[in-house]
């Protein structure tokens, strides 16, 4: 069980043996841009001390607005080089170092219907400037599996053959990220992975806190989306880093993700029967959803460390404690991909 947040940040931040085996030999430094969100600052903090226990000095460089300045002095304090920036700022990314490994997690999502502007510019014009900026360089980028069409829940999830089809245009815009990562590294032959991840969690924020937090506040479980898949972020971070080293001209395109469909109705039963609460359910499952097959990456990364019943026992717990959760919705249900 994890207790305290400091503990599960031990937990998010612990490097696998391959995570060390593969960041040994990493020429630094290592550029994350886009470090003060989610995933970013457990990432920046498993591959420093991946590189720590490698023997390995090369430096890991957070870029971020920090809007929150506690990020900036905890990623400080784990001996993580941190850079104030606007991405977007005219100018900023070339007074930004050269780094001969780059892993880009800039994106927006929410607020998208409202600033799509802003969400083109983000997701599709900013991968263009860092594309360029660092072509001599390997590029790790994150993008999701919203650049998938909803498919038959029997198929088990889009493979990374199944055409890209995105629903609304948060998710076209993210399918404009890759094809502009793709143009630049058939351009310049800059290495390039393109990690099509959907959802990683963990017991702050994520599908599984969504789905139980209504359970116990007693509201209502759309059904609309009715089944998911999920990994845990600290998996989702390790196969990031192992990737520096699958970089490929043209890009090479993973899905990231758990391996099992996850049913939202059993999901929150279990929840429920934790809670001692009956759920609530509202709408009707569809027979297609959003759904990633993630056989290559397992082939390649192994299976998550944990499984998704370790997930939700460790989530009904964390939440039975009173732990802080984040009022960071994923919106995982929308079918329309309005966010």
């Amino acid at each position: 069980m994890i207790t305290s947040e400091s503990e599960l940040e031990n937990v998010l931040s612990a490097p696998s043996a391959a995570d060390i085996d593969a960041l040994r030999s990493l020429e630094g430094p290592l550029l994350i841009l886009g470090a003060a969100g989610k995933m970013g600052p457990s990432l920046a903090h498993r591959a420093r001390r991946a590189l720590d226990a490698a023997g390995n000095r090369a430096a890991v460089i957070a870029v971020s607005r920090f809007s929150n300045l506690a990020i900036r002095a905890q990623l400080a304090g784990w001996g993580i080089e941190t850079v104030e920036c606007d991405l977007l700022e005219p100018g900023a990314l070339d007074r930004l170092p050269d780094a001969p490994n780059v892993i880009f997690m800039a994106a927006r999502k929410f607020g998208s219907t409202d600033n799509p502007s802003l969400t083109w510019a983000i997701n599709a014009y900013l991968p263009g400037l860092v594309a360029h900026r660092w072509r001599e360089s390997r590029i790790v980028a994150f993008s999701s599996g919203n650049v998938y069409p909803l498919v038959p829940v029997s198929s088990g999830g889009a493979t990374e053959q199944t055409p890209p089809d995105p629903v609304g245009e948060y998710a076209q815009s993210v399918l404009g990220r890759e094809r502009i990562f793709e143009f630049v590294s058939r351009q310049h032959g800059t290495p390039v992975a393109l990690l099509r991840l959907n959802y990683a969690v963990e017991l702050r924020y994520g599908v599984l806190v969504d789905i139980a937090l209504k359970v116990r506040n007693r509201r209502p479980v759309d059904l609309n989306m009715g089944h998911v898949n999920v990994i845990w972020q600290g998996d989702a971070n390790s196969v990031a880093l192992r990737c520096l080293h699958r970089a490929t001209s043209p890009p090479f395109v993973l899905n990231l993700t758990g391996p099992e469909t996850l049913r939202v109705r059993d999901i929150a039963r279990e929840f429920g029967r934790r809670f001692g609460v009956d759920p609530h359910f509202v709408g009707a499952e569809h027979p297609t959803a959003l759904l990633s097959n993630a056989s290559l990456c397992h082939r390649l990364f192994g299976h998550p460390s944990l499984r998704a019943q370790d997930l939700v026992d460790l989530t009904a717990a964390w939440i039975l404690r009173g732990g802080e959760v984040w009022d960071r919705p994923t919106h995982f249900e929308m079918r329309e991909g309005r966010f």
